[in-house]
């Protein structure tokens, strides 16, 4: 029972720190895209990835956004 309380409680606590990486990646992409050389395709996929995350951050869906912005951030190699 000790470990499902524990584990339950640091669910709880990770959550806002999920949610305010969130920003930090967009913003990180957006300065990244000023200077990218990317394939037409890529580009396209990053942006793509970019508005998904933003717009899966404000439904609070904060773990899918971390995911689809870290999939563009890796396009971008930072």
């Amino acid at each position: 029972m000790k470990h499902l309380i524990t584990a339950a409680l640091l669910a709880f606590f990770a959550s806002p720190a999920v949610a305010f990486q969130c920003p930090a990646d967009m913003a990180a992409i957006d300065a990244a895209l000023k200077t990218a050389s990317l394939s037409a395709t890529d580009l396209a996929r990053v942006k793509q990835l970019r508005a998904d995350g933003e717009a899966l951050h404000r439904s609070g869906s904060h773990q899918a956004s971390v995911d689809a912005l870290a999939e563009a951030r890796a396009l971008l190699g930072i």
